[in-house]
């Protein structure tokens, strides 16, 4: 993650790093964003405004990679040299096919760094699973994996991914959640430092907001394995709040007629 002393050296013309960092900002600031080797653009997946807000911050950066939380590594290597035809990329990468939200979302994304290298940090399922069953560390060398949680840290993330699933699972199950969670954490960090050091970057990751924040997500991972590597995570939110575990914020509305995703699952309270 950026922090004052690095974002000093970095930022071009008279504005202070105390001023950029840890606070919200406007969708027209990211086509000025303080340079680094790794800029995280986090999203809420199913929000158009969040995509179109990310495709402007890639046009400004012109990134040399791209990484992508939703394509697996061999995916990646399938995305074609013409990135327009949104209905063919689509097709070709098995994006729908895979339930992930509409290409055409982030197609324009693509687009907009046409001759940046893609690469993909999704996981396998067969790996997912013995992450869940097994532990990260069973999956991927490095990154602490190998390290167990504090009990309170262990317990936040058990208690926030429960939510997440609408407290329809067990409780007792999260621990095994939270193994995927580092894995997918881990994976990103991995493809982001592979695709800085092939590229020369800079290099933009996409990816889940919570994937992107600075405390206990991709960022603290990156900076554990290459302190060297300066990372700026850029969160979308919605509805927002005074503080969020991001460099920098952007606060948007939610999306329109989504409705309650918990409401097919019966209890939504734990």
């Amino acid at each position: 993650m950026i922090r004052a002393a690095v974002l000093c050296a970095l930022i071009a013309g008279p504005v202070a790093a105390r001023d950029i960092v840890g606070r919200e900002i406007l969708a027209s600031d990211l086509e000025s964003l303080p340079q680094a080797d790794v800029t995280l653009l986090g999203e809420v997946h199913d929000n158009p405004v969040h995509h179109a807000n990310q495709a402007r911050a890639v046009a400004a950066i012109k990134p040399a990679a791209l990484v992508f939380e939703m394509l697996l590594p061999e995916q990646a290597r399938l995305v074609p040299a013409d990135r327009s035809d949104a209905a063919a990329m689509d097709k070709v990468l098995g994006w729908t096919a895979r339930g992930w939200p509409d290409f055409a979302l982030y197609q324009p994304i693509f687009a907009a760094a046409p001759r940046a290298r893609i690469y993909g940090a999704d996981v396998p399922v067969a790996d997912v699973r013995r992450a869940a069953s097994n532990g990260a560390a069973a999956v991927l060398d490095g990154y602490g994996l190998a390290d167990a949680l504090p009990a309170e840290e262990q317990d936040a993330r058990e208690t926030d991914l429960w939510a997440a699933h609408c407290f329809a699972m067990p409780k007792e199950a999260m621990a095994g959640m939270v193994q995927v969670q580092r894995l997918r954490d881990a994976s990103l960090a991995r493809a982001a430092i592979r695709a800085l050091r092939e590229t020369g970057g800079p290099v933009v990751m996409i990816a889940g907001a919570e994937h992107v924040r600075d405390d206990i997500g991709v960022p603290a991972l990156i900076e554990r394995a290459d302190p060297a590597v300066t990372v700026l995570s850029v969160g979308q939110v919605e509805g927002g709040g005074a503080t969020q575990p991001f460099d920098l914020w952007i606060v948007t509305e939610g999306v329109k007629g989504r409705g309650d995703p918990c409401e097919g699952f019966g209890s939504t309270t734990g």
